[in-house]
């Protein structure tokens, strides 16, 4: 038996960068900061910088909602991808495939500009129904 489960919270360090397949398939890559639980002989704590890559509707999820700065809980597998530099050099690179995203800590006034409003975290096009005697629940 064997395990590959990753979870971790941390804040981005940049934007998270939207792009593609050829088949139109989203894929989304950015990298979080981890702290440590310790601290460093200095008394300072540090960070670990922990790639991420999403794909699909959890792609489009985080290019939407998230940017830098923001608090980010990942749930995933470590994922070890071999690949070829420009100069022909082979290189190794471990990141963390996330089954799952979810919001965590504080809000952003990011979304603002994404048309949902801050105070209620709804789309500026919900609509509240008054009078839901039509509705079939």
């Amino acid at each position: 038996m064997s395990l590959n489960k990753w979870c971790g919270i941390g804040r981005m360090v940049k934007d998270p960068n939207l792009r593609q397949t050829q088949s139109g398939k989203s894929v989304v890559s950015f990298t979080i900061a981890v702290d440590r639980d310790f601290k460093n002989k200095d008394g300072e704590r540090e960070s670990d910088f922990i790639n991420i890559i999403a794909w699909g509707s959890s792609a489009d999820f985080v290019a939407r909602y998230f940017g830098k700065g923001d608090m980010i809980a990942v749930e995933g597998r470590l994922k070890i991808r071999n690949w070829t530099d420009e100069n022909g050099t082979n290189r190794k690179t471990a990141e963390i495939e996330a089954d799952q995203l979810h919001f965590c800590g504080v809000k952003s006034n990011r979304n603002e500009s994404e048309n949902v409003d801050s105070s209620t975290g709804r789309g500026n096009d919900f609509r509240e129904i008054q009078d839901d005697e039509d509705m079939p629940f």
